[in-house]
């Protein structure tokens, strides 16, 4: 007797419906899956039998033939054991056949259904389907109900998913109320205001914050550089309902995904080791990487020169266009990368040139090596340039005034990117960080002294005619932090000092 259910397969973070078919025949007792699965899957049938037969359920003593379609797509993990659990049972007449149910689920072998990964995807691929229900393992009710899609029904054993589909024991529905969980979220650990003193560098942060743009902080150690970029977050606006949905199906395919939603924008800071694939994604089968898990958020990268040349090089794409394309032998995935990067390094080698307490050693021909692990293509696409000095020490005590504390700080932030939605909106441009090239003269309009201001500065500080952009970009959002409607010379003149690394610096070797 042939059965049908419905189950998920994903490709990146979306996912396709799948077919799962179940054909019991007479014959040796053997089971055979088809339909490119890997070997999760392939050993899917000992854990059924165990768990049917543990359960108080029978497994056929015959042929079972079970089929994944689409056949063309490789079926991965163990959340085909329940849909198969249940189109084996419909198979053989034990249960009426569910081939309008998409079914979720990992079997113990003592019955118990366990989480799986992407469940909301997977629900969202069921809703474009036109599914009936869902049924999935109750600790990924929540987060499948999320997609606003068919009723989900949470189950914790095969024998509750059993007794449902026969109505012996009708489970509720669950329902997630997501604007409340999201209005309920608690702030962002961390305030602007544990930060003494670095009040260029704090301001930095919030023209950053306002318009969305990368910024780089330089500095000695123990300057502050990673405090500053942890409490970065803190002054950023919340996420709103569509974008916590989508981080939170990144996170569930990743399987990283502790709640039903996330409610906070994510923050990532992977280490200097970090290899291209754990980065930027990949792998077999493909996973998100770093810069995919920090979409919507922040992505921290710390000591900036020491991350490999093949994993720093690549970022160039998902800066620029956020998102990124990884394509292996298996196929290619398209991976949103909507992040924003704050990256740290010291200004040399041994962190202290230009410190006024401890002296620098390093050769100039130190220094431009070590600055030339990063490389002015990936610098061009970082807006600010932060100088972090040492902090003095009168700012450390305890009866110093605090700083403003990062709600303050969030509240200009909040209105700076009010103002930008009203002007960007009817371009589908969603901050000034992201203005297209050709578009930045004409958002970011400058008078004539603005314009002298820019030539004198290019030719004074020696500023790369590829920084015009950037500084047009900046001293936008600078002016949307400060209520106007038109650039100033006051407001180029601050973006422009955000341009530290690309000002020319005079050669150890001239005066020879």
């Amino acid at each position: 007797m042939l059965a049908r259910v419905r189950s998920g397969a994903l490709r990146g973070i979306e996912a396709i419906v799948v077919d799962v078919e179940v054909d019991a025949s007479s014959g040796l007792p053997h089971t055979t899956t088809v339909g490119l699965p890997d070997g999760a899957v392939r050993e899917a049938g000992d854990r059924i039998r165990a768990a049917l037969r543990n359960a108080g359920f029978k497994y056929p003593t015959g042929r079972v033939t079970v089929n994944l379609a689409p056949a063309g797509v490789r079926k991965e993990g163990a959340a085909y054991d329940l849909p198969i659990a249940l189109a084996v049972m419909a198979a053989q007449g034990d249960l009426p056949e569910p081939s309008s149910w998409c079914v979720l689920g990992e079997l113990g072998l003592d019955g118990r259904v366990h989480g799986v990964r992407g469940a909301l995807p997977i629900a969202a691929a069921a809703r474009r389907a036109a599914l009936q229900a869902l049924m999935v393992p109750a600790v990924n009710a929540a987060e499948a109900a999320l997609a606003s899609g068919p009723p989900v029904f949470g189950v914790e054993t095969l024998s509750e998913a059993i007794a449902h589909l026969r109505g012996e024991s009708l489970r509720a529905p669950t329902a997630v109320d997501a604007a409340a969980l999201l209005a309920a979220a608690p702030p962002a650990t961390g305030d602007l205001a544990d930060v003494r003193g670095q009040v260029h560098a704090k301001r930095a942060l919030e023209v950053a914050a306002a318009g969305g743009h990368n910024v780089l902080l330089i500095g000695p150690p123990g300057s502050g550089k990673q405090l500053l970029a942890r409490r970065l977050p803190s002054i950023l606006p919340g996420l709103a309902l569509d974008e916590a949905i989508e981080v939170t199906a990144i996170h569930s395919v990743a399987g990283l995904l502790d709640g039903p939603l996330l409610t906070a924008r994510p923050v990532r800071a992977p280490h200097c080791t970090i290899s291209d694939a754990a980065l930027l994604g990949g792998g077999s089968p493909i996973r998100p990487g770093e810069v995919t898990l920090a979409h919507r958020g922040v992505l921290f990268m710390d000591e900036l020169p020491e991350f490999r040349r093949n994993v720093l090089e690549p970022l160039r794409q998902p800066l620029e266009e956020r998102r990124i394309g990884i394509a292996r032998g298996t196929g290619s995935v398209l991976f949103p990368a909507a992040f924003q990067l704050v990256a740290a390094m010291n200004p040399c080698p041994c962190g202290y040139l230009g410190d006024d307490t401890v002296t620098c050693r390093c050769t100039p021909p130190l220094v431009d090596r070590y600055r030339a692990r990063v490389s002015g293509p990936l610098l061009d696409r970082i807006d600010l340039h932060v100088e972090v000095p040492r902090v003095p020490v009168a700012a450390l005590a305890d009866d110093a005034p605090p700083g403003e504390p990062s709600a303050s700080v969030r509240a200009r932030v909040e209105a700076a990117r009010a103002r930008q939605r009203r002007r960007l909106a009817p371009r589908a441009i969603p901050l000034n960080a992201h203005i297209p090239g050709r578009e930045v003269r004409r958002l970011c309009r400058i008078g004539p002294a603005g314009r002298r201001l820019l030539e004198a500065a290019s030719e004074r500080l020696g500023l790369s005619a590829r920084a015009y952009t950037r500084i047009l970009r900046v001293a936008r959002t600078i002016a949307d932090l400060a209520g106007e409607a038109e650039i100033t010379t006051s407001h180029l003149a601050e973006a422009i000092q955000y341009r530290s690394l690309d000002r020319r610096r005079p050669s150890p070797y001239d005066a020879v």
